[in-house]
């Protein structure tokens, strides 16, 4: 007797089994695969308003090292707080929102986006981008917040970021640094481990 969908319980599927298969299908320009890949670690195009900004960081397992073949994607509002709907919209703001990249290129096994600082998309809310991480051997995706050490009065007022124990706030917090007029946010993810980014469950 065969069971309906309805009457069958599978259980969830999960978004991995093998791979990761970043390199091929998601990631394809960064690896140097001849075809195109729609978002790339660029969110601010020529005609982006905003302080520019470049968020950087490695991903790194419970053994201290920055793991070489993972991904992270990035999605966040522009300095003025919007998202674009459309991609006539994104084209006009010259902000993509979404941002996509892989760790196994870079010298250090780096992240590293080029974007604007976000502003607040909704009043009470501090700046922040949202963050997922995918990787070998992580069977859902991991998502979590990055927030701006120079934005303390907004981040103490945010709800979700007092929503995380004290003592592992700061593990979503990237730290500010400056050099000849470039700014650069650091932010490492630490998949395990006595200081473990504190991820959300979505």
């Amino acid at each position: 007797m065969l069971m309906s969908a309805q009457e069958a319980d599978f259980g969830q599927t999960p978004s991995q089994t093998v791979g990761p298969y970043f390199a091929y299908g998601l990631t394809a320009t960064q690896y140097g695969y001849d075809f195109n890949q729609p978002f790339d670690a660029v969110l601010a195009l020529d005609n982006t308003t905003g302080q520019r900004i470049r968020l950087e960081g490695r991903v790194i397992d419970g053994d201290g090292n920055a793991i070489n073949d993972a991904m992270v994607e990035i999605s966040q509002p522009d300095g003025e707080g919007r998202y674009p709907q459309t991609p006539d919209e994104a084209r006009a703001l010259g902000f993509r929102a979404f941002g996509r990249v892989g760790t196994g290129t870079d010298a250090q096994n780096r992240f590293v986006f080029h974007t604007v600082k976000p502003a607040a998309a909704t009043p009470g809310e501090a700046p922040h981008i949202n963050l997922i991480v995918l990787m070998r051997g992580l069977l859902l995706h991991a998502f979590t917040r990055v927030y701006f050490s120079d934005e303390a009065e907004a981040n103490a007022k945010d709800a979700v970021l007092n929503s995380v124990p004290a003592e592992r706030r700061h593990t979503l917090v990237a730290q500010r640094t400056e050099q000849g007029g470039a700014i650069t946010y650091r932010f490492d993810i630490r998949m395990q481990g006595a200081d473990e980014t504190a991820f959300f469950d979505v």
